[in-house]
């Protein structure tokens, strides 16, 4: 059993997270040699990113949200309500939304949709290991909640709630620091903008 939790929810998570990184870096890079077409100074690059912003926030606050209810508890337990009452995965869908907003900050919606698809296909290869290691450790009891509950798209008729939550504040602060990482995208993008501007860096492709 040790063997088996060391590996899904520590290596995975740790892969996870590289896989994140190698993927923001990537889009990133084409950010540098692509820019929205309506250019850097129209309303709707602005607006973009004012959306961005809203989006990353949101997630900020989600994730915080969320790990009210699952912190320090993924490995005990089957946490079942809350977001976790309406989609298996709340963390990973409030981070879907943390990626829409920074790829916004380039004022691309393309580039916007490719750095949440890409995001979704990292927690999507993760979720599904996560999902065996569940399986093989609660048994009937998560294929019971896996049966009702969807994976991502989350289905409020199935709202539940706990009248009293045990909080452990460690949790909830590293989970706001990560989630705080996701506003470093406001001065990279728009220092990318500045040197597009000042012809540092070469356009090559115009996104919508």
């Amino acid at each position: 059993m040790t063997t088996i939790q060391s590996f899904d929810l520590q290596a995975v998570q740790k892969v996870r997270k590289a896989a994140v990184l190698a993927a923001l870096v990537g889009l990133t890079g084409l950010t540098l040699v692509s820019q929205s077409a309506t250019g850097l100074e129209s309303r709707l690059h602005e607006g973009v990113e004012a959306v961005g912003l809203a989006a990353i926030v949101f997630a900020i606050v989600g994730r915080a949200w969320c790990s009210l209810y699952i912190g320090g508890r993924k490995k005990a337990e089957i946490v079942s309500r809350g977001p976790y009452s309406i989609t298996r995965n709340p963390l990973y869908v409030f981070s879907f939304f943390g990626a829409f907003g920074v790829g916004a900050q380039s004022g691309s919606l393309t580039i916007a949709a490719l750095f949440m698809l890409a995001s979704y296909g990292v927690f999507f290869l993760t979720v599904r290991r996560e999902e065996a290691w569940l399986g093989a450790t609660f048994g009937p009891e998560y294929e019971a909640y896996k049966a009702r509950t969807p994976r991502f798209m989350p289905r409020f008729s199935l709202w539940r709630d706990e009248t009293e939550l045990s909080v452990r504040p460690s949790f909830f602060l590293t989970t706001i620091r990560d989630g705080l990482v996701f506003l470093l995208a406001i001065p990279l993008f728009e220092l990318i903008d500045a040197a597009q501007a000042q012809g540092w860096l070469k356009v090559l492709a115009y996104l919508p």
